[in-house]
């Protein structure tokens, strides 16, 4: 298991905006890609002349975003996109994934990166769901099943040009080696996660099923050429934290010593790093974009009890698919 202190305390990381190639060509679909991580990764692939969409809820934020994007690198030949998502309404992700799919005719890499935490007490989704497991894991994984076979077809052009495993889906984790419920995903006897007392445990569970998605993606879709992978971005200041109490918030700028770029250096390296492979399927990476291991507990979790696992990760699917059908 990689440790807390490995996560919290990374070395240097090996793969950024310097060692990234140019990127002309590729397409990326950023999820809260106006402010925080997304924005910080959106810097770096439209510097290097990629299309990238980002997409979120607020209009003046993504306005605000490209602005700011196009003032910074007015040299980039890229292109900067937007569609409208709410993830907390899940009536708004296939009309926004059609969207994309009605301008573009591929997807090299869907970031998965919007999300919320410790949210206020009974905060729920417009379709009732608990705002953060609603918000950052059964939202997303509609996402994906909307542009799926984008993603795959785009695989199948880079496989005929002799590039294996560039299409990739990169979805958000925390730091699970601590706080998270054993088991990642508590389930019901009615095979739905339960609600826990409190907000943080919540959060971490919804992290949990990110980790069960990349893995059952990965799955799927890998012999179609597309990975899928999950991260723990790292400590750093973001507006995930808006929600904390202001006592929360201060021990977190506490121990933050890394800018908000770095974070994105995690998903750079998920999304992009040619270490990356079709063999490391459904990997964990950690800080600043390397291998990790996840914990005993999540491991055997992620087994079908075939294999004399808890097969909780199926079982988390099996959900997500269920709350997700008719939208």
């Amino acid at each position: 298991m990689s440790s807390t202190r490995d996560q919290v305390f990374p070395p240097k990381p090996t793969f950024t905006e310097t060692e990234l190639p140019d990127q002309s060509g590729k397409v990326f679909l950023i999820t809260g890609g106006a402010a925080g991580l997304g924005f910080e990764l959106a810097k770096i692939l439209y510097q290097k002349n990629g299309t990238v969409y980002i997409a979120t809820r607020s209009l003046v934020k993504i306005e605000r975003a490209i602005k700011t994007l196009r003032e910074s690198y007015p040299e980039s030949k890229g292109r900067l996109e937007y569609i409208i998502v709410d993830l907390a309404d899940l009536a708004t992700i296939r009309p926004a994934a059609q969207e994309f799919l009605n301008k573009e005719t591929r997807l090299d890499v869907l970031f998965q990166n919007a999300g919320v935490m410790n949210t206020p007490k009974n905060a729920q989704t417009k379709q009732g769901h608990e705002l953060q497991m609603g918000t950052n894991a059964i939202a997303p994984h509609l996402l994906a099943r909307c542009l799926e076979d984008i993603l795959v077809r785009t695989a199948h052009e880079e496989q005929g040009l002799g590039r294996r495993g560039t299409v990739r889906i990169v979805w958000l984790a925390s730091m699970v080696t601590v706080g998270t419920p054993k088991g990642g995903v508590v389930i019901g006897t009615d095979g739905k996660p339960k609600l826990l007392g409190v907000s943080f445990d919540n959060y971490m569970q919804s992290k949990s099923g990110n980790i069960y998605l990349a893995h059952e993606w990965a799955s799927r879709l890998g012999d179609k050429g597309v990975i899928s992978v999950v991260v723990n971005p790292g400590v750093v200041k973001t507006e995930l934290q808006r929600h904390n109490t202001f006592i929360l918030h201060e021990m977190m700028q506490g121990v933050i010593s890394k800018p908000t770029r770095y974070g994105a250096y995690t998903q750079l390296f998920a999304g992009l790093s040619p270490e990356v492979t079709l063999e490391r399927n459904g990997a964990f990476i950690i800080p600043w974009g390397r291998f990790g291991i996840l914990p005993n507990h999540i491991e055997q979790a992620m087994k079908p009890t075939s294999e004399k696992g808890a097969g909780i990760s199926r079982q988390f699917w099996d959900y997500c698919e269920t709350v997700t059908k008719g939208f």
